[in-house]
């Protein structure tokens, strides 16, 4: 019932935009035209954005890539002094406000509520105060290949709309995995967006799955992992308490984005950890922006999905308005990430939750929980009607499990262009070697190393331990340096440090070094291992004590023969060694031409 009376008074708010004038008629939104629970086609989103951007010179209509299969990708641009490209904004002083939709097509919450907004700000002139000191840029649909998927079928668990996109592009790539491995035309083309304009603030529309509960929106924002204290601080003491009172008055309480520890089961525990880079939201992050994740609940009505995330973007916008910090903070902390001092502390790769918990108010709403009949499983029985504020615990403090002291730069060999194309897009800085060049380097070298049976994201996915090495390598010319004082040094170490969740060699663009292309015949080595422990008694006792950690290769001949070959010249040096060098000298590095 309380969900009808809300749907009720939303519907009643949005019917003051049914004018009886047919030019005001002109703007109303296909979301609104279609009683708030149809969402617009491709076709019909652009034709809505490139009126918009006719009928205003505030607003500007561009294309900022292609897709797969070749449709374009709309970005509108509004800007209260019409400036459009990012040097005019950036020296206007304003904020950039990048609001991202559709990253998911069966998601489309951001998009309806973007292009009211829009057509809010330049035809109805509202909020023109906000345009004063703050940049819009908005991106309708990311996902357009996905997007024209367009069915019912999409989101077997949503509430609306009547037809949406499907989650991955034409590649089927989820491209919220893909921000640091780039492999899409999509996020390629966003990345190449965000490094030109280097907005202030990044905004993420989705809609979730998992369990029932009354908030209509969660959100995330990283400020429990390694974002730069200052801009925690700002999150966490500026923004939050802000917003959270804001939306509390617009009736739409809301609650970090959080996944419960036993799935469907909120008395079991909440809990938060750090997004990886590979995430639209921790990759943003990693640049020293807040990066903020709207998640409005797919249970909820299509319209006050819509409505929640209209309000949230416009009171982060009012809030942004007002607040004389946040660049200054952004400068700060690029500044830092560049510096020395960065580099003098090691760096936090690997983030786990602990079992330090706090105990926080839950609106959730009653359930049971049963055995299946059907599945065997448990059955989850949610009642929307009865909401119930649970008292649970929340464990959102994460721990540091593996972290690095960062070089002075790393240096990646000629043969390797891919990584070397995909660093330039994150708009990393290099220079190359103009001669071959001895470097002295620390190395890593893949122990236990696992390949996925099946692939994830298109890729063959791997995983090992490392072992460091110091040595002297030789770089043909044209190889790159790519020196870490530089504010994306955190984005270059979460690709380049191979243990990083998410790195270039966790997603398989070095599995060739994990591949022997020479072998030998067990007749000669039967020979040259004789030979190798009369001259080394020793080598017996290291081979036993393998057998004892390793009890099959005892019973495999080849395995034991092996085990010897490995320790011969013979052997490939190169074997599971990760190509890419550390430079820990900055002299040395000075020197390098």
């Amino acid at each position: 019932m309380q969900r009808k009376i809300l749907l009720i008074i939303l519907l009643t708010q949005f019917s003051a935009y049914v004018r009886s004038d047919e030019k005001e008629k002109k703007w109303l939104t296909y979301y609104e035209e279609s009683n708030y629970n149809r969402t617009p086609s491709y076709k019909e989103t652009l034709e809505f954005s490139r009126a918009l951007a006719d009928a205003s010179p505030l607003l500007h209509y561009e294309i900022m890539g292609y897709s797969h299969q070749g449709r374009e990708i709309p970005l509108l641009i509004l800007d209260g002094n019409g400036n459009f490209s990012p040097e005019q904004v950036k020296t206007s002083g304003n904020k950039i406000v990048l609001i991202q939709a559709a990253i998911h097509p069966g998601e489309p919450v951001g998009k309806d509520a973007g292009l009211i907004l829009l057509r809010n700000m330049v035809i109805d002139r509202k909020y023109s105060d906000y345009l004063e000191n703050i940049t819009i840029l908005f991106i309708p649909i990311l996902n357009v290949d996905g997007h024209e998927r367009f069915g019912p079928f999409n989101r077997i668990n949503q509430n609306g709309p009547e037809e949406m996109g499907w989650r991955t592009n034409a590649l089927n790539l989820n491209l919220n995995r893909d921000y640091l491995k780039a492999d899409s035309k999509e996020i390629q083309a966003f990345l190449k967006l965000w490094h030109e304009w280097e907005p202030d603030f990044f905004i993420d529309t989705h809609s979730t799955n998992g369990g029932d509960y009354q908030y209509a929106l969660t959100y995330s924002l990283d400020i429990f992992g390694a974002a730069d204290p200052d801009l925690v601080k700002w999150m966490e003491k500026a923004y939050l308490p802000q917003v959270e009172v804001m939306m509390e008055a617009d009736g739409f309480p809301i609650f970090p984005y959080v996944s419960y520890r036993s799935w469907h089961d909120p008395r079991s525990g909440l809990r938060s950890g750090v997004y990886s880079p590979m995430f639209s939201t921790g990759y943003i992050t990693e640049l020293n922006r807040p990066g903020l994740l709207l998640e409005t609940h797919m249970l909820k009505p299509y319209p006050i999905r819509v409505e929640s995330t209209l309000l949230m973007i416009l009171h982060t916008m009012d809030i942004l308005h007002r607040d004389n910090q946040l660049k200054q903070i952004i400068l700060e902390a690029d500044r830092f990430t560049a510096s020395s001092g960065f580099r003098k502390e090691k760096f936090p790769v690997i983030f786990e939750l602990t079992t330090d918990s706090v105990m926080v108010d839950f609106l959730g709403v009653e359930y049971k929980k049963k055995q299946s009949s059907l599945s065997g499983g448990y059955w989850f029985i949610y009642d929307s009607e009865k909401p119930v504020t649970y008292q649970v615990p929340w464990f959102n403090k994460n721990r540091v499990s593996y972290d690095v002291q960062l070089p002075e730069a790393y240096i990646i060999p000629v043969q390797y262009k891919d990584i070397i194309e995909r660093l330039k897009l994150h708009g990393v800085e290099m220079r190359q070697l103009n001669r071959e060049t001895e470097i002295e380097i620390e190395a890593y070298r893949f122990d236990d190393v696992q390949l996925s049976a099946r692939s994830t994201e298109g890729r063959q996915t791997a995983s090992f331990k490392t072992i460091t090495l110091q040595e002297t390598r030789t770089f043909p010319k044209g190889s790159v340096i790519i020196p870490m004082d530089q504010p994306r040094a955190r984005i270059i170490a979460h690709a380049l440090e191979p243990m990083a969740p998410g790195s270039f060699a966790y997603w398989g663009f070095f599995n060739s070094v994990f591949e022997r292309v020479e072998y030998f015949e067990s007749y000669v080595m039967e020979e040259m291992a004789r030979e190798m422990l009369a001259q080394d008694p020793s080598l017996r006792i290291g081979l036993e004590k393998a057998m004892v950690e390793n009890p099959a290769m005892a019973r495999n001949p080849y395995a034991v023969l092996s085990w010897f070959y490995e320790r011969t010249p013979y052997y490939d040096q190169k074997h599971n060694l990760y190509p890419v060098g550390r430079i820990m000298n900055a002299d040395l590095l000075k020197d390098l031409k």
